[in-house]
């Protein structure tokens, strides 16, 4: 039976890329639309994980994407760092001065935008979703309308790319993780982990808990704050952790479980900056 994968997003997305990538091309999509019918999807059942989009290079994080995973309970089980490219694409037999408008998610009119300043005849119009403009030109042999997509979106649409590599800001990487409902079984080859929890409100709390991580030879590679809604001035703290030792990595959350509130660990698992890095050394060879 094929993996069924709830991604944000269409066939053809950059969400696509990263499930194949990890489960190969004999899976089964479940498209949708938000990252929120993505968790319902794994609430329910439908589908066996998910893929969410945590952070990029030039946007930020997501941060309700944080909020996300943790009261619904998920387990991110990995992740990977996709380097981002728009290209523009289209019907095929038509050249740039035949496109009157450019159909694209607002992010990606916004990392496109120096681009478009060469064609101010070219109309941007925002969209849901940069695969889902790409199959609907297709489907509906739109002419005169281009999209803004990853390149597999021109391949599964049989669409032409008018040009290539169209972003103003060339490295532009986004985080993406794999989630799913039940906890994995403990892996001790992991070497990365994601931690949540919520601390007093007086001085020192967060330094003392920074100090333990240090002390454990934890590497801090991410922190970010979410208030605690309906407790004002209160906050919970979202980090990502790197180790090179797993009893190293044990002792320190059994420290901060102790002395944070609400500790949670969110997932563990292999760092993907490490795994990329090791692929791009083993493809140069």
């Amino acid at each position: 039976m094929k993996k069924i994968i709830a991604i944000q997003g269409a066939e053809g997305s950059n969400h696509h890329k990263v499930a194949i990538d990890f489960y190969g091309t004999e899976i089964q999509l479940a498209e949708c639309m938000s990252f929120d019918a993505v968790v319902d999807s794994l609430l329910e059942n439908s589908a066996d994980v998910g893929v969410m989009a945590l952070e990029n290079t030039i946007a930020g994080s997501i941060i309700p994407n944080y909020a996300l995973i943790d009261s619904s309970n998920l387990y991110i089980i990995d992740e990977q760092y996709l380097n981002i490219h728009h290209h523009l694409m289209a019907l095929k037999n038509q050249t740039l001065e035949d496109i009157k408008e450019v159909w694209s998610h607002p992010m990606a009119l916004l990392q496109c935008k120096e681009f478009f300043k060469k064609y101010p005849n070219i109309k941007l119009v925002e969209d849901v979703d940069t695969a889902a403009v790409a199959k609907r030109i297709s489907n509906k042999n739109l002419k005169g309308i281009a999209a803004i997509a990853p390149k597999i979106a021109a391949e599964l649409f049989d669409l032409e790319i008018l040009e290539d590599e169209i972003q103003t800001i060339k490295d532009n990487s986004t985080r993406f993780v794999i989630v799913q409902m039940s906890r994995p079984v403990l892996n001790e080859n992991v070497n990365k982990a994601s931690l949540k929890f919520q601390l007093d409100h007086k001085r020192g709390s967060l330094a003392a808990i920074l100090n333990v991580l240090s002390d454990c030879k934890m590497n801090l590679t991410k922190i970010q704050s979410l208030p605690v809604i309906e407790t004002p001035w209160k906050y919970s703290f979202f980090v990502d952790i790197t180790f090179n030792d797993y009893n190293e990595y044990k002792k320190a959350a059994s420290i901060l479980e102790i002395m944070a509130e609400e500790f949670k660990v969110l997932g563990t698992y292999k760092n993907g900056r490490l795994k990329t890095n090791s692929e791009s050394i083993s493809a140069s060879k």
